[in-house]
């Protein structure tokens, strides 16, 4: 296996991912953009290492990140070289193992997609298995068991070094605040070979829903099972968390796990509401969570905010990329009114800024006057007392600020990428028509 991971070919494609995933610098310093100058003099050097088992990993630079919630995660940066070594490893763990995981791990694998595990978790929910077992573990990439992750490993893997590399990285020490701390458990979030660890580790877990015969979905440590009685989805739920203590050695967030109805229940961002057919059965629809709809109307307070110094070029720029990969992302959900209020409310915002930077009443009486606004009006309007978000809501700059002219200055309306993206709207996403229940 460690020719597999050592070939040209495999090492070349690990450092386009390496360049393409970008990154900081590990405790060494070294750029990304350094790395193949550097790899061209040292390889021969570095792979006879590590086939005599004598490379040593660097330690990992730790770096605390805000979490939603208010608290912080501790992402671990290894340095370039290490980054591209455990890229070239995890495809060949992924090639090795990637056909016999479970269909229903999704998370982290070729060709798989966290909208597919959506579509399947809508799937299970229509089919009857209302009763979800939700469960949260607590930090798992922090307290996955090293031993118990090499133990797994080893009975797929039999060469030494590849071995022996994966131990000294699971067992690199990480540099927090100038103090080096050992580790003797856990895969850092931020290696490249983390997520294929993960993958490995649960799909324990997966096999043995698989022997219990239960429905579930799994996309890297977010899973769920399906039941259609509740008093199943007790059963199942005290077997799990046993499996999870005993066998695996993962705690549980009880607070954040437990038995869902689909109305209380979101799968990474979507969440679900009950709708009535055409043959008037109960139908679930896919929507978004009142999370994700608060974070990312926060972000685009943030774009919007008239204090900040801004071009309007650079803010529609702003705009676009950001409402381009979250629409791109929950294009599933059945969202159109709300997303055309949403523009709205961002037009709203946009005619606040234009306002606030005419600053003065004799630049908005110009500015006005340019867009056709006579005279004596513009005048009149650029002299007015109303705050900036009246104003925005008035004549003044609803006849002036128009959404035909923000367009040809490169406005894009959320409504608009939606339609063209969203498969509700050119093509059905279920089998059977939908209406939604007033």
């Amino acid at each position: 296996m460690i020719e597999e991971v050592l070939h040209p070919a495999n090492l070349m494609k690990a450092y386009k991912q390496v360049v393409q995933n970008k990154g900081a610098a590990g405790v060494d310093g070294m750029q990304v953009k350094e790395l193949y100058d550097y790899w061209q003099i040292h390889r021969e050097r570095i792979k006879e290492s590590i086939r005599s088992c004598s490379y040593l990993p660097q330690p990992i630079r730790g770096v605390e990140i805000p979490k939603s919630n208010g608290k912080k995660r501790l992402l671990g940066v290894p340095t370039v070289v290490d980054r591209m070594l455990q890229q070239a490893v995890g495809q060949v763990l992924c090639n090795h193992y990637d056909m016999d995981f479970e269909d229903n791990s999704y998370g982290f694998r070729p060709g798989r997609s966290a909208h597919q595990a959506v579509v399947r978790s809508l799937g299970y929910i229509n089919s009857g298995h209302i009763h979800i077992v939700d469960i949260d573990l607590k930090t798992f990439f922090d307290e996955v068991d090293h031993s118990l992750l090499l133990q797994i490993l080893y009975r797929k893997v039999k060469s030494r070094q590849v071995m022996r590399l994966i131990r000294k990285w699971l067992r690199a020490p990480i540099l927090i605040n100038g103090e080096l701390i050992k580790r003797r458990k856990g895969v850092p979030q931020g290696s490249p070979l983390s997520p294929t660890l993960s993958n490995i580790m649960l799909d324990e877990l997966d096999k043995e829903l698989a022997r219990m015969g239960v429905k579930f979905v799994r996309y890297a440590d977010d899973f769920s099972i399906y039941c259609k009685e509740e008093r199943q989805a007790r059963e199942v739920q005290a077997k799990i968390y046993d499996y999870l203590r005993e066998k695996l050695h993962l705690p549980i967030n009880e607070e954040k796990s437990g038995i869902r109805v689909p109305e209380e229940f979101t799968i990474l961002g979507y969440s679900f509401i009950c709708t009535i057919n055409d043959s008037g059965e109960r139908e679930y629809q896919l929507t978004v969570s009142a999370k994700r709809w608060k974070s990312f109307k926060e972000k685009l307070k943030e774009v919007t905010r008239k204090t900040k110094p801004y071009t309007f070029d650079r803010r529609m720029t702003m705009l676009k990329e950001m409402q381009s990969g979250w629409l791109q992302y929950f294009r599933l959900a059945r969202i159109r009114g709300r997303i055309r209020d949403l523009d709205g409310w961002v037009r709203s915002r946009i005619r606040v800024c234009i306002w606030h930077s005419w600053k003065v009443p004799k630049c908005r009486r110009k500015s006005l006057t340019r867009m056709g606004v006579k005279p004596d009006l513009a005048r009149k309007w650029s002299h007015t007392r109303v705050g900036s978000w009246a104003a925005a809501h008035s004549p003044i700059l609803k006849t002036t600020i128009t959404i035909d002219r923000l367009k040809r200055r490169g406005y894009v309306a959320m409504s608009t990428v939606y339609e063209s993206i969203s498969p509700y709207l050119n093509e059905p996403l279920y089998t059977r028509p939908v209406r939604t229940v007033v």
